[in-house]
């Protein structure tokens, strides 16, 4: 038996994954954020969270006979912010990296006038 299969695979960020409520969350701190979402919707505060939603950054399209696929980013979360009547797109992260960084500026770009994005 080797070191892998004694200790399991290491995420390459060191973060682990955890469930909740049959969710896998890709971490700890994400994890934690969801409880948080979730407590403050029972309360009122927020309304309709949803996991992992996916937003088209780049539509499909063609060059000649080929076919290139949209682009996207899945967020981790979405919800409606109670007061403002805001959508809000909510990232998790430990860790930045340069494929996050533009499709964040993509994100922006085509929705940044309609939603609020934090990064938590």
């Amino acid at each position: 038996m080797n070191l892998k299969e004694l200790f399991g695979k290491k995420h390459k960020y060191r973060a682990k994954k955890v469930v909740i409520n049959n969710i896998t969350f890709d971490s700890k701190k994400e994890a934690d954020r969801y409880q948080v979402l979730v407590m403050l919707e029972k309360g009122g505060k927020i309304s309709d969270l949803k996991i992992q939603p996916k937003f088209v950054l780049q539509d499909a399209f063609y060059v000649g006979s080929k076919k290139y696929l949209p682009i996207t980013y899945t967020a981790d979360f979405t919800y409606y912010d109670s007061d403002s009547k805001k959508e809000i797109v909510e990232e998790v992260k430990g860790f930045k990296t340069d494929d996050y960084r533009i499709r964040k500026k993509m994100f922006l770009k085509r929705y940044g006038g309609s939603v609020k994005f934090i990064e938590s």
